[in-house]
């Protein structure tokens, strides 16, 4: 095991994995900017590195001030978190020419998976559905045009190398393509420095619903369920909940064998999670995978009991695997990203000093948060204050437990995405089950 392990990430993951490392009994260092100096993560981590003032990329995407207070701080491994450095295929390779071990999947399986185009076609073999597309990059727009065409409209147009709705462009038209193509790949040169991009049929209102595998050295992977995060803004995911609405054992039971032979296929070890669209006839799509923990992981670990973070550090460590078998569901879990930002005013960040804050509790409340009164909202990060998880014998429970959870929890001094949440959990059409990735659009023009 591990004697010491630097976090390279900051807020509430970093937190997190604190709190796991302490468990293991391993030590921690924090890296920190001056913005972050009275962060959580900084207070609560054995030993801090203030590694900048305040931008990211001088600081925690900045590889050799991230590696040179690894070196000083004398620590074995490095955990990335989510976000800046954690699907980085070079920082990994650099991590382990220093002889420190990168908690997360070997350089060549995130370059296999982090590129998309080159992840639809090792799942394609080994017979995950996809939707219909380009088998390549697609380098001209002529090539855009005959492939779109071929598909039939609407297509969609996504970065080889994007994430987070970077690169991303829907066309329905010819004359819309042209500037969906141009437009995508200079987003995606600039925000990856990967310009390429393929095409994808483009499908209208769909569901979002990704699986979470965690597999070991020796071969071994398990497939931890399901997590639907339909619920979701210009891509950016803001409801998860687990299990899906719409799921039944027997669609489970066949992705869920998919996504650990396509696991395996690619030499895969440490968590991950594999993504699907899924149409309105319950088609499940491969979308992406994702070489890395999630933010929305702890809806899994409530209808699981298994600790993620934990079981990925054990594993990077070289551990076997102990978890065996399938892992139906155990009531049912929902997860609200607590946002510092505006709903009123097109989520518009709002950083600031928190004046006041309370946090819900109760049976089956869990509060994931870097937060506190007096704590101050640098402006230069992902603006996710908290993530409130609610776990209930079923949905109905689920549901009420977190209305009840947003309504206790007090925020004052800056704007946060409560009453956005307060409300969207209020509508029937969240009741029902039966919603899409408009379910945003929709409530915020007032038509659900």
């Amino acid at each position: 095991m591990f004697r010491k392990i630097l976090i390279a990430n900051r807020g509430e993951i970093a937190l997190r994995i604190i709190r796991a490392c302490r468990e293991l009994g391993i030590k921690t260092v924090a890296v920190h900017t001056e913005a972050d100096n009275n962060s959580l993560h900084v207070r609560y981590a054995d030993e801090d590195i203030c590694i900048g003032r305040g931008p990211a990329n001088t600081s925690y995407l900045n590889i050799p001030v991230v590696l040179s207070a690894a070196e000083i701080s004398d620590a074995d491994a490095i955990h990335p978190g989510y976000g800046f450095l954690a699907e980085n295929a070079h920082f990994a390779e650099i991590c382990e020419a220093c002889k420190l071990a990168f908690i997360g999947p070997t350089p060549g399986a995130m370059r296999r998976l982090g590129d998309k185009i080159e992840a639809r076609r090792l799942m394609k073999e080994v017979g995950l559905p996809m939707l219909p597309g380009s088998d390549g990059p697609v380098d001209n727009e002529d090539d855009a045009l005959r492939m779109a065409r071929q598909i039939g409209y609407p297509v969609i147009i996504k970065a080889s190398a994007g994430g987070g709705g970077r690169g991303m462009r829907v066309a329905h038209t010819d004359v819309s393509l042209s500037n969906a193509w141009l437009t995508a790949k200079s987003e995606a040169g600039a925000a990856f420095g990967n310009a390429q991009v393929y095409l994808e049929k483009y499908l209208e209102e769909p569901r979002h619903v990704e699986f979470q595998i965690i597999a070991d050295r020796y071969g071994k992977c398990v497939c931890l369920g399901e997590r639907d995060c339909t619920v979701q803004r210009k891509h950016q995911k803001l409801i998860e909940e687990s299990p899906s609405p719409i799921m039944t054992p027997e669609i489970r039971e066949r992705i869920s064998a998919l996504v650990v032979k396509g696991a395996q296929a690619a030499g895969y070890h440490t968590t991950g999670t594999v993504e699907f669209l899924v149409d309105k006839q319950l088609n499940f799509y491969f979308m992406e995978m994702n070489t890395r923990i999630q933010v929305e992981h702890p809806v899994t670990e409530m209808v699981t009991g298994i600790d993620l973070i934990k079981e990925q550090i054990k594993v990077a460590a070289g551990e076997p695997l102990k978890i065996s078998g399938t892992h139906p569901p155990q009531g049912h879990a929902i997860e609200c990203r607590i946002n510092a930002e505006d709903p009123a005013n097109g989520f518009m960040p709002s950083p600031g000093t928190v004046t006041s804050f309370h946090m819900p509790g109760g049976p089956g409340v869990r509060v994931d948060t870097h937060a506190y009164a007096g704590y101050k909202i640098p402006p230069y990060y992902d603006s996710l204050l908290a993530k409130l998880i609610t776990h209930g014998a079923d949905r109905d429970e689920a549901i009420k437990r977190m209305l009840r959870a947003l309504d206790e929890f007090v925020v004052e001094g800056v704007k946060t995405t409560i009453p956005f949440h307060l409300q969207a959990l209020s509508k029937n059409a969240f009741h029902s089950g039966k919603f899409s990735t408009n379910f945003v659009e929709l409530f915020m023009d007032n038509r659900l």
